[in-house]
């Protein structure tokens, strides 16, 4: 039944978040094994500053975290950062970085991630919205529900900003609602259920 399409059918937990998320990423990492299976993709609202993320990071988990480059590989036991001024897809098992789409206002990169990987991804979907400004993200969440992958807000009063995780509840198509913790908790659970399924 395993065929050699297998290498892209692991769980992918999208977070996305912003202003205050990188209290929240790294509250989530420190929690995470490093072999638990599963992509973990950080998408950050963010639109002309450089992200740093790549380089503090590491300092919170033994998985390798990397920047994310055009046609790079989505692997598991891996941390993808967005980089800057780029929406961020998935085709074929690889990363996709087009243009912003939305470089005035408000960017919805967190959005424009989600709608990819529900379309193009096989297996497992996590979609984890942290701490940040505005509602990025909200409107793919029913998406993500429609594939069977499960939606987790962090508890807005554990948020440095809780404008995007209480946008995303107010969606109705979120399953938990989460301190980083305890999200951590849940997504291991989760791997855990979906390795003793294969």
């Amino acid at each position: 039944m395993k065929t050699k399409n297998n290498a892209k059918n692991f769980p992918v937990v999208c977070v996305g978040g912003s202003a205050g998320g990188l209290d929240s990423y790294i509250r989530l990492l420190k929690n995470l094994p490093v072999d638990m299976g599963v992509a973990i993709v950080i998408v950050n609202h963010l639109r002309e500053v450089a992200t740093l993320l790549h380089e503090i990071l590491p300092k919170y988990t033994e998985m390798p975290v990397e920047l994310i480059t055009e046609k790079l590989v989505i692997e598991p036991n891996h941390v993808f950062i967005i980089p800057e001024k780029r929406d961020l897809h998935i085709l074929n098992g690889e990363f996709r970085l087009k243009p912003i789409s939305k470089p005035w206002g408000w960017p919805d990169v967190i959005t424009v991630f989600m709608r990819s990987i529900t379309k193009n991804w096989d297996g497992k979907l996590i979609a984890v919205i942290v701490s940040g400004y505005d509602g990025d993200g909200a409107d793919a969440l029913c998406g993500i529900k429609e594939v069977g992958g499960v939606t987790i807000a962090q508890k807005p009063e554990t948020a440095g900003h809780p404008d995007m995780p209480e946008t995303a509840i107010d969606s109705g198509c979120i399953d938990f609602i989460l301190s980083p913790e305890q999200i951590a908790k849940k997504i291991i659970k989760i791997a855990n259920t979906e390795s003793s399924s294969d």
